[in-house]
């Protein structure tokens, strides 16, 4: 088995033995299933962080918790770069916050973008913009009130650059609406029981 892991210059160890985490290749690069743990520093708080890297770039859904095993947000990831939806709770599990997130492929100078038109419903146009290597804020961003589910505070996004004036873009609901916890949340505080994964250093320096 562990001829297996050769390949590797370093990892770590979990299910006694059988599989790996925290991969590196030979020249340093990050791959497969990660958890990547953060002390607390200078008045901010530690956590750590669950998922996937695909040739050093974090991929697909990660996890963050505080570093009492807390699931605290919800995270999406496309070229190493936060794409989609990202959702951050409290520590009862109540949603806090929710933005919205356009990656830009930082392979491309330039990348291109389908925007909806905002005179015609489900219309979309190509922008073609200069590639910062980053993210942009895209879409809506909702601020809740985690006690009561209400929406404090929406701002809306497009392409990095804030729409209007949303001061007043909060919604008031005339009975406020409970959020009900999205299903990541619910089916982790069922196996909040469970004992956080150890695992052993496999570094071959």
């Amino acid at each position: 088995m562990q001829s297996s892991f050769a390949q590797w210059k370093d990892y770590k160890l979990i299910n006694d033995g059988k599989d790996t985490i925290n991969r590196l290749d030979q020249k340093g690069i990050k791959h497969g299933e990660w958890v990547v743990h953060v002390e607390s520093v200078r008045g901010e708080p530690g956590y750590e962080e669950e998922g996937v890297f695909e040739n050093n770039r974090k991929e697909g859904e990660w996890r963050v918790f505080n570093l009492m095993g807390d699931l605290i947000g919800i995270e999406n990831y496309r070229w190493g770069n936060k794409d989609g939806v990202a959702q951050y709770f409290d520590i009862n599990g109540s949603l806090r916050m929710e933005q919205s997130w356009k990656a830009l492929n930082p392979d491309k100078a330039y990348d291109t973008i389908m925007v909806e038109d905002v005179d015609k419903l489900d219309s979309y146009h190509e922008v073609i913009i200069k590639n910062e290597g980053a993210s942009l804020k895209h879409g809506s961003w909702k601020y809740y009130d985690p006690a009561s589910g209400s929406v404090l505070r929406t701002e809306n996004y497009m392409l990095g650059k804030l729409e209007g004036d949303n001061s007043s873009a909060a919604a008031e609901p005339a009975e406020p609406k409970k959020v009900p916890k999205p299903k990541e949340v619910v089916e982790f505080e069922k196996k909040k029981g469970k004992k956080k994964i150890k695992y052993q250093d496999g570094s071959t320096n």
